[in-house]
């Protein structure tokens, strides 16, 4: 990783907060895909045993945040069970998104990914649900800052290599719905119910990104950008991202029947490429 002048000082103060056990790069900056203006996603494991002291991560936040005044952490759980906390900060002008995990259950998470059992959940921000496989991915493609006790070396070895047995629940878990969205979407048809359509449609084509990326051992940690990841992984369907937008644009012009349509076609090359 080239060296970041703002990493290496977010680095230095966090280490500092109690109960911090591990420092991690998280997002687009960690995969190697991010431009000049992407955020830093920084992920805080703490154990257990030893809480996050968050009053101390406040005063911490406070010293390198640009308005100190309206900076603000958040107890552990405010933001639910699996983004669970954190802050949104500018420092130097940059965007700076502090996530708080629990690598105890990090870890109880990615045990049971690895054996082939993930979970759904509604959680805001992602409009196809939270996947359970997300905490497996957001390790094997972190960034460790700072892993004095190799916390995070360790649960690396549990996500890469990609487990099988993770491979073939999330095609099984996915694959059938995307038909199923299809199905739904067609009996809207008829009443003209676009929203309907459009959001059983969504979740078919966001099926079909888990799916592509489950045949591909590529762990998929958020849906924007998904499909047009989706489009250039090696195992894929031809004009992937082309046909999306086709779907998009079939829908806003009230096409939704061929919509659906050709959402079937994209679902029978997917199941071709499953066998």
């Amino acid at each position: 990783m080239p060296h970041d002048p703002l990493l290496t000082r977010l680095t230095s103060v966090l280490a500092e907060v109690p109960g911090v056990q591990a420092i991690v790069l998280g997002g687009s900056r960690a995969r190697g895909s991010a431009h000049a203006a992407s955020d830093y996603d920084i992920g805080l494991y703490f154990r257990t045993a030893i809480p996050l002291h968050t009053e101390r991560l406040l005063a911490a936040a406070e010293g390198i945040a640009d308005d100190p005044a309206a900076t603000a952490v958040t107890p552990v759980g405010e933001w639910g069970q699996w983004i669970v906390g954190g802050a949104w900060l500018s420092v130097e002008g940059r965007k700076v998104d502090l996530l708080y995990r629990n690598a105890d259950a990090v870890e109880a998470v990615m045990e049971s990914c690895g054996a082939g059992v993930v979970t759904m959940d509604y959680q805001p921000g992602h409009p196809h649900g939270f996947c359970s496989a997300i905490w497996m991915g957001e390790i094997a493609y972190c960034q460790p800052l700072r892993d004095p006790n190799g916390l995070i070396a360790r649960l690396k070895s549990i996500a890469l290599p990609y487990p099988p047995p993770l491979r073939a629940a999330l095609v099984r878990r996915f694959q059938w719905e995307i038909s199923f969205g299809v199905e739904n979407a067609e009996l809207a048809v008829a009443r003209g119910e676009q929203t309907h359509v459009a959001g059983c449609l969504y979740r078919s084509l966001a099926c079909i990104a888990q799916v592509l990326f489950a045949l591909n051992e590529r762990y998929l940690i958020n849906e924007k950008g998904a499909l047009q990841e989706a489009a250039r992984l090696p195992v894929t369907i031809p004009h992937l991202a082309e046909r999306t937008d086709d779907v998009w644009r079939l829908i806003g012009d009230g096409a939704l029947a061929p919509a659906c349509e050709l959402l079937r076609k994209i679902d029978q090359q997917l199941k071709v490429l499953s066998q």
